[in-house]
């Protein structure tokens, strides 16, 4: 029996050893369909971060602007540098207004950028007593989203009322 062992061990010469073609191949095919399904559910992660990142961004600022108010009176307006009043000290014609000033209202550095690299929007509204009735603040502070386009679904606002889906930036898609 062994030496018909050995005479086919001759015929055959000695199997090599280490993987073939294929099966290299067919692990890095199983790689690469992990990494792709890894990838497909990581990207909704990400966009659902970006949003929720932008909304607690501007719940800060919003912080910010009532506390300038509550300093000064006022929401900053475009002479006063609107949201860099909240980082840097304007320049007030009248004196009393700059002794109020009690900033920085952010953390230094802070910029007010979303996370698409947009800049963040602030517009002070009219104030009309129907803003007055509805509870409405007098300002607008949203983010354009990821399309960079202002008044469009994708847009990221601070919310002014917990029902209003798309204040909170979780408009259906």
């Amino acid at each position: 029996m062994i030496v018909e062992i050995q005479k086919l061990r001759a015929r055959h010469g000695r199997k090599a050893a280490g993987f073939t073609l294929i099966e290299i191949l067919l692990v890095i095919v199983i790689i690469l369909m992990l990494a792709a399904a890894l990838v497909a559910y990581m990207i909704p992660q990400q966009k659902a971060a970006e949003r929720n990142t932008t909304r607690l961004m501007l719940q800060q600022v919003g912080s910010a602007l009532d506390t300038y108010r509550l300093n000064l009176g006022h929401y900053p307006n475009e002479q006063e540098g609107g949201l860099d009043a909240l980082l840097k000290k304007p320049t007030f014609e009248n004196e009393r207004l700059g002794e109020k000033w009690q900033g920085p209202y952010l953390k230094p550095g802070t910029q007010l950028d979303d996370p698409w690299g947009n800049k963040l929007r602030y517009e002070l509204a009219e104030r009309t007593t129907d803003a007055d009735k509805t509870g409405a603040l007098p300002y607008k502070l949203f983010s354009v989203g990821p399309d960079g386009q202002p008044d469009t679904d994708d847009d990221v606002k601070l919310a002014t009322d917990t029902n209003d889906a798309n204040a909170t930036g979780n408009s259906p898609k």
